[in-house]
């Protein structure tokens, strides 16, 4: 293994995660060029209209993400993920080729569903398969901290890029740029040795297998308030991203220059809070952590109605990003806790979803209410909301939390390939043949204490 140090850095010393960190960095530049060239070409076939084209594109990209990552999540386990990663940066790479051609704005939609579609099937099954490389917890939340800081620093370089090479190249070529990030992402992927998915065995059709990591998220305690601490975020981020150029242009008579800095100084706030989080989360548990930065969010979000000048305006942007790297950086660390590996292919996607559920409510809001009755009253609105969202996550995820409990099993029944093992203990006539074995087996009433998750032997959370 490459030394990087015991650092911020020392993820990187694992093969492995080093080449899927450079994919997803590459990955992630390549989005963010597309993202500009999307931006223009609709300029260039609605002209003054260009606002509702990537309004509703927009649209589309969090209906792909809600709609497709669940379904995707109950399946992805029968792929191999190597194969399964590759192919879906190959697929998207191939579909934006097809974007510099389009003359028709429903062309950029269907293209812009596909696509969305191919990134919520990516992202999910990419993060879920890391804490099966950084099997250490510190090692992991090492490399989360890196993941938060590749997208920021994707949000604050890519527009830099893209306006550098603009002025030697059409907007078109941007496009070139997306379609070399996937490929160079499909190579790397294609570069590493990952860990085989097992596949579960669970019980029901089709609707069963895709709600799944749904109902775990639902029955889990601290995943019911990760959702909620979620919505925080969606509510001050649908700020930012919608009304930075409002509040600039409108409120305070800056120009296109300003707006960037706003939004640097957002990026760079939640930068150095995901340098620092590993070192807060050997003093603080994730759950202090959390609730505080989404506490920071409402503040930020009540203070944004009554911001007079630029000055104020940039601080509370930066604090927005302090607080939101503070609920986002550890949340992957919730949901490696409350999930077996075989499960984290859905509960990944379920939470993919979820969360971009959120930002499809907090979107419309910001931009809607900002625009009938006032960035203030947009700022109160969504004040309130990430207000009663934190409240739900304070009563949802009780303050102990412990990772093993007591719980009673009552007697069932049922089929499924097992091992012996405090769930399996059953005598056996002949013919059951080696473990893992499958048959017919009788689950005897019993209460012991272990590290407990929803599965299919525990599928309710103990009282």
């Amino acid at each position: 293994m490459r030394s990087f140090g015991a650092g911020l850095l020392a993820p990187l010393g694992v093969r492995t995660y080093r080449h899927l960190f450079a994919a997803q960095v590459l990955s992630l530049v390549g989005s963010g060029l597309a993202t500009v060239a999307l931006a223009l070409l609709a300029y260039d076939l609605a002209g003054k209209d260009a606002g509702i084209v990537l309004g509703t594109a927009l649209a589309i990209k969090m209906i792909a993400y809600v709609t497709i990552a669940p379904v995707v999540g109950a399946f992805a386990h029968q792929f191999p993920r190597r194969g399964f990663l590759v192919c879906l940066d190959i697929g998207r790479a191939g579909i934006v080729l097809a974007l510099p051609f389009v003359d028709q704005i429903w062309q950029v939609y269907v293209l812009v569903f596909l696509l969305q579609s191919g990134s919520a099937a990516f992202t999910p099954t990419f993060r879920a398969t890391i804490p099966d490389v950084l099997t250490d917890e510190p090692l992991y939340t090492k490399g989360l901290s890196l993941s938060r800081i590749a997208y920021d620093l994707e949000m604050l370089l890519s527009p830099s890029i893209a306006a550098t090479l603009l002025t030697v190249i059409s907007f078109h070529w941007l496009f070139a740029g997306t379609i070399l990030g996937f490929l160079a992402s499909a190579a790397l992927v294609l570069s590493t040795s990952l860990p085989a998915a097992v596949t579960p065995e669970r019980i029901g059709g089709i609707q069963t297998r895709v709600s799944y990591g749904l109902r775990l998220f639902v029955k889990t305690p601290r995943l019911r308030g990760l959702l909620a601490l979620h919505a925080v975020v969606a509510a001050a981020g649908a700020m930012v991203i919608v009304n930075t150029v409002v509040i600039v242009r409108m409120k305070l008579g800056g120009n296109e220059s300003d707006v960037a800095l706003l939004m640097a100084a957002s990026g760079v706030g939640s930068i150095i809070v995901a340098v620092m989080l590993p070192a807060m989360l050997k003093i603080w548990s994730d759950r202090t952590v959390m609730i505080a930065g989404a506490a920071l969010l409402v503040v930020c979000l009540g203070g944004g109605a009554s911001a007079a000048n630029y000055a104020m305006v940039a601080v509370i942007w930066a604090l927005i990003g302090v607080a939101r790297s503070m609920v986002l950086t550890p949340s992957d660390r919730l949901l490696r806790r409350s999930s077996h590996s075989v499960d984290r292919p859905a509960v990944y996607a379920a939470q993919f979803a979820l969360t971009h559920a959120c930002w499809l409510v907090t979107y419309p809001v910001a931009g809607w209410v900002g625009a009938r009755f006032g960035l203030d009253i947009a700022f109160s609105v969504l004040a309130v909301f990430a207000l009663a969202s934190v409240l739900i996550a304070f009563t949802q995820w009780p303050q102990r939390d412990p990772l093993e409990l007591d719980h009673n099993h009552d007697t069932a029944d049922h089929e499924h390939s097992h091992m012996h093992c405090e769930h399996h203990q059953h005598e056996h006539e002949g013919w059951e043949g080696p473990e893992p074995h499958r048959h017919a087996h009788v689950h005897h009433q019993i209460r012991h204490r272990h590290e407990f998750v929803i599965d299919q032997h525990h599928p309710r959370w103990p009282i």
